[in-house]
Protein backbone atom coordinates (compact mmCIF):
# COMPACT_ATOMS: atom_id res chain seq x y z
CA UNK A 1 0.00 0.00 0.00
CA UNK A 2 1.20 3.60 -0.59
CA UNK A 3 1.98 5.81 2.22
CA UNK A 4 3.79 9.04 2.75
CA UNK A 5 6.34 9.72 5.62
CA UNK A 6 6.38 13.08 7.00
CA UNK A 7 8.82 14.04 8.82
CA UNK A 8 8.48 17.46 11.18
CA UNK A 9 9.85 18.82 14.47
CA UNK A 10 7.61 21.16 16.92
CA UNK A 11 9.81 23.73 17.12
CA UNK A 12 9.35 23.72 13.36
CA UNK A 13 7.21 26.82 12.08
CA UNK A 14 6.95 25.54 8.51
CA UNK A 15 5.93 22.50 9.71
CA UNK A 16 3.24 23.81 11.26
CA UNK A 17 2.08 25.69 8.03
CA UNK A 18 2.46 22.42 6.25
CA UNK A 19 0.05 20.03 9.14
CA UNK A 20 -2.64 22.77 8.60
CA UNK A 21 -1.85 22.68 4.51
CA UNK A 22 -2.72 18.92 4.47
CA UNK A 23 -6.13 19.94 6.74
CA UNK A 24 -9.31 18.78 4.54
CA UNK A 25 -7.00 16.85 2.01
CA UNK A 26 -8.61 13.56 1.46
CA UNK A 27 -5.76 10.91 0.25
CA UNK A 28 -6.48 7.17 0.04
CA UNK A 29 -3.39 6.16 2.02
CA UNK A 30 -1.50 6.76 5.12
CA UNK A 31 0.49 10.03 6.25
CA UNK A 32 2.53 8.74 9.19
CA UNK A 33 4.02 11.63 11.66
CA UNK A 34 7.61 11.29 11.86
CA UNK A 35 9.39 13.56 14.97
CA UNK A 36 13.06 14.17 14.06
CA UNK A 37 13.81 15.01 17.45
CA UNK A 38 12.08 11.83 19.11
CA UNK A 39 12.87 9.34 15.96
CA UNK A 40 16.18 10.74 15.11
CA UNK A 41 17.38 7.11 13.85
CA UNK A 42 14.41 6.97 11.72
CA UNK A 43 15.05 10.26 10.20
CA UNK A 44 18.77 9.30 9.46
CA UNK A 45 17.66 6.45 7.83
CA UNK A 46 16.05 8.01 5.15
CA UNK A 47 18.51 10.78 4.53
CA UNK A 48 16.59 13.75 6.28
CA UNK A 49 18.58 16.77 6.45
CA UNK A 50 15.63 19.42 6.97
CA UNK A 51 12.15 19.60 8.06
CA UNK A 52 9.25 19.41 6.97
CA UNK A 53 10.33 16.60 4.59
CA UNK A 54 7.78 14.24 2.69
CA UNK A 55 8.51 10.73 1.16
CA UNK A 56 6.39 8.82 -0.97
CA UNK A 57 6.87 5.53 -1.01
CA UNK A 58 4.85 2.76 -3.72
CA UNK A 59 2.88 -0.32 -3.24
CA UNK A 60 6.79 -2.13 -2.88
CA UNK A 61 8.25 0.32 -0.67
CA UNK A 62 9.60 1.94 -2.93
CA UNK A 63 10.38 5.72 -2.74
CA UNK A 64 8.58 7.11 -5.10
CA UNK A 65 9.26 11.01 -5.04
CA UNK A 66 10.17 13.63 -1.94
CA UNK A 67 9.61 16.90 -1.18
CA UNK A 68 11.43 19.22 1.47
CA UNK A 69 9.92 22.71 2.53
CA UNK A 70 6.43 23.94 2.80
CA UNK A 71 3.61 23.42 -0.54
CA UNK A 72 0.87 25.63 -0.11
CA UNK A 73 -2.58 23.55 -0.17
CA UNK A 74 -3.12 23.17 -3.60
CA UNK A 75 0.39 22.14 -5.07
CA UNK A 76 0.10 19.74 -1.91
CA UNK A 77 -2.52 18.08 -2.90
CA UNK A 78 -1.23 17.72 -6.31
CA UNK A 79 1.86 16.34 -5.25
CA UNK A 80 -0.03 13.29 -3.04
CA UNK A 81 -2.30 12.33 -5.65
CA UNK A 82 -0.63 13.25 -8.79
Amino acid sequence: MKKVLRFTAGWCQPCKMLAKNLDGINVGFPIEVVDIDDSTETAMLYGVRSVPTMIMFGNEGEELKRHVGVMQKQDLENWLNG
